[in-house]
């Protein structure tokens, strides 16, 4: 481990300069050489010796260069983007960054959910107004939760909404697996674990079965009262069906992180909903975000020089 290189490559996330980030590796990892690259040629230099990168992608020609190295610790929770069969071909591991957003996420749900039970926005459209009369709000106590994928953010969503005395029933690929809900079905279930559900909440990753997930269907059997929360991807949602669900009253509302299209356009009827909330693809921003991804990373250098698996291992 002593003398290790590791090139932290050019990156922003969430506004957060990569100067963060190589601040928090040499806190963590004082015996480690943590260089930092500022320009592409300051890149494919430390690339020639570095024995970690870590950012955002490394291409094929990349890995070509870098001879030397034996782990990649991409900054996204998400892979998708990489040539995953290049690494392999080249015995690079790669790691994610899966779970760096669970805390975050969870406050942005669990802050949604508390905004509509107490009608703060229409306290907000009150005020505006100097309007003092009073209005309904509803409890989350004893209320029940649907949670769309039992991943890292699902996982932690659950456990902060224990705390309000909420019921929670989760839906995951592998439903055989279990989870932290008093129930847990599968995506083929979906029906079944939304049907009494006040608040369904989406943390799944978008994939050909989860693809507009939640569609007429599936609006149809959700109660009238239900909040929909999507802190998944736009897509997983069937837009259409969502409007036209809204504009019959068919569910209580919905709390958009996330849209499809994405970014939303100006003129897109959603923005004009009474009972729609809309936040840009936001819910992932916290300015811990470089500090949890060194966690991971400094954690992983000391299990790839012990021979030990690597936490958040994609390949």
């Amino acid at each position: 481990m002593d003398g290790t290189q590791i090139a932290v490559l050019r990156q922003q996330v969430h506004g957060i300069a990569h100067e963060t980030y190589a601040a928090a590796l040499e806190d963590r990892l004082p015996e480690c050489e943590i260089t930092l690259a500022s320009t592409p040629g300051e890149e494919q230099e430390l690339l020639e010796t570095a024995d970690i990168a870590t950012g955002l992608s490394l291409s094929e020609s990349d890995l070509d260069q870098a001879e030397n190295l034996e782990l990649f610790a991409c900054v996204f929770a998400g892979t998708g983007h990489l040539d995953l069969d290049a690494f392999r071909e080249r015995s690079v591991s790669v790691t994610n960054a899966a779970g760096v957003h669970s805390t975050n996420i969870a406050e942005y749900v669990t802050g949604a959910m508390i905004m509509l039970a107490r009608q703060f926005p229409t306290a907000i459209d009150q005020q505006e107004r100097h309007e003092w009369r009073s209005f309904q709000t509803r409890e989350l106590y004893d209320s029940t939760v649907a949670v769309v994928g039992l991943g890292a953010i699902g996982q932690t969503v659950v456990d902060r909404l224990g705390a309000f005395g909420m019921e929670t029933v989760g839906v995951r690929y592998s439903p055989g697996k279990g989870g932290p809900t008093e129930e847990v079905y599968g995506f083929d279930e979906i029906h079944e674990a939304v049907a009494d559900a006040e608040y369904v909440v989406l943390a799944c990753p978008l994939t050909d079965t989860t693809a507009q997930l939640i569609d007429d269907e599936v609006f149809r059997t959700m109660r009238t009262d239900a909040i929909l929360v999507n802190i998944a991807r736009g897509p997983v949602v069937d837009t259409d069906a969502l409007l036209e669900t809204l504009h019959v009253n068919g569910i209580g509302g919905a709390v958009l992180d996330v849209t499809d299209p994405e970014p939303l356009p100006q003129d897109h009827s959603l923005w004009d909903m009474g009972n729609v909330v809309i936040t840009p693809h936001n819910a992932g921003h916290t300015p811990e975000y470089f500090e949890r991804c060194a966690d991971i990373l400094a954690e992983n250098v000391e299990r790839l020089a012990d021979g030990d698996e690597l936490k958040n291992q994609v390949v």
